[in-house]
């Protein structure tokens, strides 16, 4: 993820977040199935999809708790 594409989703809401979770989740799922049967031609897609799912669930863990302290 680029550094204006990270700027971007960091202002998304929880919800969107959440979709875009989701999507990055389908997409892992589908790589590492494609992987098993034939190689990839970049592997590296793979560390690529799981550092940007951390991302994403770390900035929904951090509107979280941003939310509790705000209550």
């Amino acid at each position: 993820m680029k550094q204006k594409e990270k700027d971007k989703k960091r202002n998304f809401s929880t919800a969107e977040l959440q979709a875009e979770l989701n999507g990055l989740v389908e997409k892992q799922f589908k790589l590492r199935f494609k992987h098993r049967v034939t190689p990839l031609a970049n592997p590296l897609d793979l560390r690529t999809v799981r550092r940007d799912i951390a991302r994403l669930k770390g900035w929904i863990r951090e509107k979280e708790l941003g939310a509790r302290r705000a209550s």
